[in-house]
């Protein structure tokens, strides 16, 4: 069964910046498109960023568009997503999970991990 490890989350100042980590085992990671997805308190799940199966192909929310990268490394089946210049908006529990390089959502893998939490806050 898939599993997700994810890891960077902390407490961050405004303007700061975090890196993220999800490994992911139990699936063909390298054919799988990637999505970073957020749940803030009492806040449906959203997805913020994805990242094509080869790499080639990204796309973003508008709320963290130019602030957030999401990159890949098929070979240690990881996915990151790089955070800068964060604001307190952004606090939440960060997931990595499947998702369409569209930005739509609904083919996650159907389980999910702990997530990591992240907190800007001066």
């Amino acid at each position: 069964q898939v599993q997700f490890v994810e890891s960077g989350g902390g407490l961050v100042q405004p303007g700061g910046s975090l890196r993220l980590s999800c490994t992911v085992s139990g699936v063909t990671f390298s054919f799988s498109t990637m999505g970073w997805y957020r749940q803030a308190p009492g806040k449906q799940r959203e997805l913020v960023a994805v990242i094509s199966n080869g790499g080639g192909t990204t796309n973003y929310a508008d709320s963290v568009k130019g602030r957030f990268t999401i990159s890949r490394d098929n070979a240690k089946k990881t996915v990151f997503l790089q955070m800068n210049s964060l604001k307190p908006e952004d606090t939440a529990v960060y997931f990595c999970n499947r998702a369409w390089v569209t930005m739509r959502t609904g083919n996650d893998f159907g389980s999910w991990g702990q997530g990591t939490q992240v907190t800007v806050s001066s």
